[in-house]
Formats: structure tokens, sequence, C-alpha cells
């Protein structure tokens, strides 16, 4: 018998029928996460499938790759519940619980994650102990947080703050060994402990609080704004009840013009200008400004926006947010930043786009062409015959009926889905995820050749 032979891996193909690749673990579990928001269905998968595809990954991927996929995951993509799930994983096993304790405290980045997490670790079993790795990072979390944000995160869920203190008895003064700093010593004060365990917290100046206490809802939201504690995200989700109170213009122009909407992710922005038209061209100014400072991609790009059914699934069972937002506010960002640009969509057909910005951008990709059949490989075929370009960008969800060809130039897939299996590797630059920062891998990517 003979042993040395090539081992050849069975075909996979997308959920459309195309041929896909076959890639590393580490690379399936990048793209199960990047986009995922935990346990919510998607188009394709269900989220409990790819919470146990996610669980199983974990096991073959290095410890110090899932950790470092944990803090990317919640500090460039802004994902809050995935990384937590993460940890969760890497606690479960010998060979990746020694770096629980310092990815844990550094992935925990607001006070209400700290119960969120116990009630993920026990979701499947609640009798199990913490861990002394969950309880040390859980104990240096604690060392982030300040009365205020103590108390604005301190609500009525299955696990309260109190539980988590009561489990881990948080100290002062805990650090960070892996990654190094000291973190600033709030939690030293025994009476800020004791309040917490008594519920005895001083009420947060909220927006939440003082508008369930039945104040006047236009002077709350123009004090809060005056006194810039609103944050974007806020904001954003508020200006409904904003437009509804009666709050004036000049006030949403004069915080849009102030503020930076860090970590406020581009279809966001688009969410909001849903239910608020009127502010839309304020909406956009804001949305703009995100990418204001950003280096601009030279020569030309071709972009290409996936339009097809799929993309019309919401991006979770609570959300008015679709897959397709997500598409339109990076394919606006992309146009930003590029000095010459192509836009298309395709579905059945590949549509040129008006090369227009903003809004203006987003309707003309919606209105192009019925939002049906994922014929992917087809509109780059298109693409490579009739135009000569420096880069192709496609926004997608990474399914196809068709095989995909080689792009002609620099080819980059931007995957906004969780799905098992996609095409955009091989010849492909593949990259998951759909904050801003997935526009600035492009950047980085091409200057660091350009230096070599």
């Amino acid at each position: 018998m003979k042993s040395n032979v090539k081992q050849v891996k069975a075909p996979v193909y997308t959920h459309e029928g195309a041929r896909a690749y076959n890639i590393s673990a580490y690379n399936e579990l990048r793209r199960s996460i990047l986009s995922c928001f935990l346990w919510e269905k998607e188009f394709y998968e269900n989220g409990v499938d790819i919470a146990t595809r996610v669980a199983d990954l974990v096991a073959k991927v290095a410890p110090v790759k899932v950790a470092a996929l944990a803090i990317e995951a919640r500090e460039k993509q802004h994902l809050r519940h995935m990384p937590l799930y993460l940890v969760r994983q890497m606690a479960r096993l010998d060979t990746h619980k020694h770096l629980v304790a310092d990815t844990l405290s550094r992935v925990i980045q607001r006070a209400d994650e700290l119960a969120e997490f116990l009630a993920i670790y026990f979701k499947d079993n609640k009798t199990q102990p913490l861990s002394a790795q969950v309880k040390k990072g859980l104990a240096r979390a604690f060392d982030k947080f300040n009365e205020y944000q103590f108390a604005k995160y301190d609500r009525d869920g299955e696990f309260k703050l109190r539980d988590v203190m009561f489990l881990v008895h948080p100290r002062p003064q805990e650090t960070s060994g892996t990654y190094g700093q000291k973190r600033p010593h709030l939690t030293s004060n025994e009476t800020l402990f004791k309040n917490i365990a008594d519920r005895t917290l001083a009420t947060p100046d909220t927006w939440e609080v003082e508008l369930s206490a039945g104040s006047d809802k236009k002077a709350t939201f123009e004090r809060l704004i005056r006194e810039g504690k609103l944050g974007g995200l806020a904001f954003l989700r508020n200006l409904r009840n904003m437009a509804q109170a009666g709050v004036e213009r000049t006030t949403i122009k004069s915080y849009v013009e102030s503020s930076n909407f860090k970590r406020v992710l581009p279809f966001r922005f688009i969410s909001a200008a849903r239910f608020v038209p009127q502010w839309e061209d304020l909406i956009e100014q804001g949305m703009l400004k995100c990418v204001a400072d950003f280096a601009k991609m030279p020569g030309r790009t071709v972009l290409l926006v996936d339009v097809s059914g799929s993309m019309d699934a919401a991006l979770s069972t609570k959300s008015d947010m679709l897959r397709l937002d997500v598409a339109y506010g990076l394919a606006i960002l992309v146009r930003e930043l590029c000095d010459d640009a192509t836009i298309f969509s395709f579905s059945d057909k590949v549509i040129e786009i008006p090369n227009r910005r903003g809004f203006a951008l987003r309707d003309a990709i919606a209105k192009s062409q019925m939002h049906s059949g994922t014929y992917l490989g087809k509109a780059i075929s298109h693409i490579d015959q009739h135009i000569k370009y420096d880069r192709l960008i496609v926004i997608t969800d990474e399914q196809s009926h068709d095989r995909v060809p080689a792009p002609t130039g620099k080819g980059y897939v931007i995957n906004i889905a969780s799905n098992k299996n996609g095409i955009g590797y091989g010849p492909w630059t593949h990259i998951d995820g759909f904050s801003e920062n997935v526009v600035t891998y492009i950047l980085q990517a091409e200057q660091f050749v350009e230096t070599r």
C-alpha cells in the first residue's frame, strides 16, 4: 500500500452552485465571524449553524490567531457579541485557555459586556463554574469603567453587574500582561463596589433616563446635543424621535458639523436617512466626513456591487437594515476614495451606474435592475472585456451561480456575509467585514507593495 500520495480535497461550492475555494481553517473562521451577528439567521444559513461552525473552527486554529481575530472583530469591525463568543470557545480548550484573560479584558469595551459575557458563558450550562482565566479577564475589565459607565449599563438582564462582581471579585490595579498597558485606575473606591452590589449607583444623565422620566423630549435632546452627551450612533438612532419631538434643523446641522462619528458603521447613516428624509443632506455630510482624511486610490477603480436577491435579507431578525444597506454604505465610501471610479451593479445583468456621490449613488444602485440572480462571473467577464482598470473591488455576499474568472488588474472581494464557502480567493485578495477598515486595508496593502 502506497501512503506517500497527494491529498486531494473534495470540491466545495457556494449556495448558488458556483465552484468555491477550499481554504484553511483560519480563513474559514475569519469569513464566518467578521460579518456576523451572533446567532442571527442569514439568507442562506441558520445563525445556530454559523455559531456551531465557529466553535468547531476555534479548536483548529492556533490560539494566538483566534485571540487576534477576537480583538480585530471588536476593535476594527466594531462587533460586540462575536468577540465574546470567540473568547468563550477559547475558554473550553486547554490549548487556548491561557490567552483568555488577556483577550477577554481587551475585547470588553462597554460595561454591559461584562454581564453579556456571563450570558454567553452560561448559555449551555448554568452550573459550570467560571474558569480562573475568565475570572481574571473579567476582573481586569472592571478597571476600565467609572461609576457613570457602570450606572448607564446596569440593566435588568438575566445577569447583572453585581452578579459579575460577586463571581470574579475585582481588585484595583489589575494589569494586562500580554498586551502590556496598565488600565486607568477607576474602580479603587470601595463605595463604588458597594453601590454596584446594592444597585444604588448614581442615576446617569442619559437620553434614555431623561426621556423615560417624562422630560420634555425636544428640550432633552437639544440639551444632550449641546452638552456633548449624545454619541454618534445614539444620535443616528434617535433622529426619527428628534424629528417627531420638533428638534430644530439648525441643531441637527450643528451636531453633524462638530462630530466625527467615530466607530459608526457606514450603513448606519443609510438606515437613519430612511426615516428622516428631510435631514438626508445633513446625514450625508456626516457619512462623508468619515473618509475625508483617507488617502485616495490612484488610477482607475471599477466598483462592482451585488444587488442579487440574497442581498435583500435583513442583517438580523431585530434589524430593519438590509445586507444591501451595508453594500450601499461601502460603495459610497469607496467612491469617495477613488481618483477615477466606474461603478456597476450585478444580478442577472451587469449595469453601469451613473458616477454619483452619497445617497444619490445609493439610489442609482438600488434602482439599476431587478434584485434576482447572482451572475458574478458574467459580470466580471463583461468588465474584463470592455474596461482597462487598475483595481476591481467587488462588494458581495460572495455567492455565485457561475464560475468567477480572475481579474485583469488587482482584484478585491469584500465579503459582507458569513456563508461557509466563497469565491473570493486564489487570484483575488479576500477581505471580510463591513466597517470602514475594509477600505483602509486596500489602501494600506497597495501602499505597502509600492514601498517594498
